[in-house]
């Protein structure tokens, strides 16, 4: 569940946060998590013979979202 929602908007009504939404929710399940593109981090020194070469692929979390939960007891989707 998450419940930092930040604004809702159904059939033209919408609804703004400062910064949240008080008693708003968020039903969702994870899909798992995937791998984002690789990224290269080279380091390099000029006439010192310096070099260095990383990668990093972060990780990031998938979610779907099953039903947002107005701060009134609505539910919407």
């Amino acid at each position: 569940m998450l419940d930092k929602v930040l604004f809702i908007s159904d059939d033209g009504n919408s609804l703004v946060g400062n910064p949240f939404i008080e008693g708003a929710k968020v039903i969702a399940t994870s899909l798992g998590e995937i791998k984002g593109e690789k990224i290269i981090v080279f380091k390099y020194k000029a006439k010192t013979r310096y070099h260095r070469k990383k990668g990093h692929r972060q990780i990031y979390t998938r979610f779907s979202i099953k039903e947002i939960i107005s701060p009134g007891g609505e539910h919407g989707t």
